[in-house]
């Protein structure tokens, strides 16, 4: 099975090769055409979507997965938010979240003025290449879920759907 991951960061293909790992599994740069901070469940939704159907179109007879980081706002209070979308061979188009978490208040204005969390990230933790490792998930977790389980998680989600109801 070809499946192609429309992201470079290693977390996110980490993920993918860890639900997949009878998959010959390649990553592609492909925009999500949405805000580089998606800024609402929908938001992240559309942009992980976006990525799956660029991959899946790519080449022939092969899956797309489109694994999307945002932020979401609940009762003023700001979420990490993560989609992801599976697209198949034949273009059904799965979709399935993961975990939330509030983020920090001082986090709301640099975010609502279009600051990425990820930019936001390793000031605040004090380390380099958050987005790439732990992720905000890991920091805000105490280590206890990283980026790449979440994502892993979500993946399982989506491949769960696809054996369910398409393969």
């Amino acid at each position: 099975m070809k499946l192609i991951i429309g992201s470079k960061n290693p977390t996110k293909i980490n993920a993918v090769q860890e639900v997949f790992p009878e998959a010959e599994v390649t990553s592609l740069e492909v925009s999500s055409d949405v805000s580089p901070q998606p800024f609402s469940d929908e938001e992240t939704r559309i942009g992980a979507i976006n990525r799956a159907q660029k991959c899946a179109g790519s080449q022939q007879d092969t899956v797309g997965i489109g694994l999307e980081g945002g932020v979401m706002e609940l009762d003023r209070v700001f979420y990490l938010c993560n989609w992801g979308a599976l697209v198949a061979p034949d273009s059904k188009v799965f979709t399935a979240s993961g975990a939330k978490i509030v983020l920090p208040e001082e986090f709301a204005a640099p975010l609502k003025n279009g600051v990425e969390l990820g930019d936001l990230m390793d000031p605040y933790a004090n380390k380099e290449g958050v987005r790439s490792k732990e992720g905000a998930i890991g920091i805000f977790t105490n280590g206890r879920i990283s980026r790449q389980e979440m994502f892993s998680h979500v993946v399982s989600l989506l491949r769960g759907q696809w054996e369910y109801w398409g393969v």
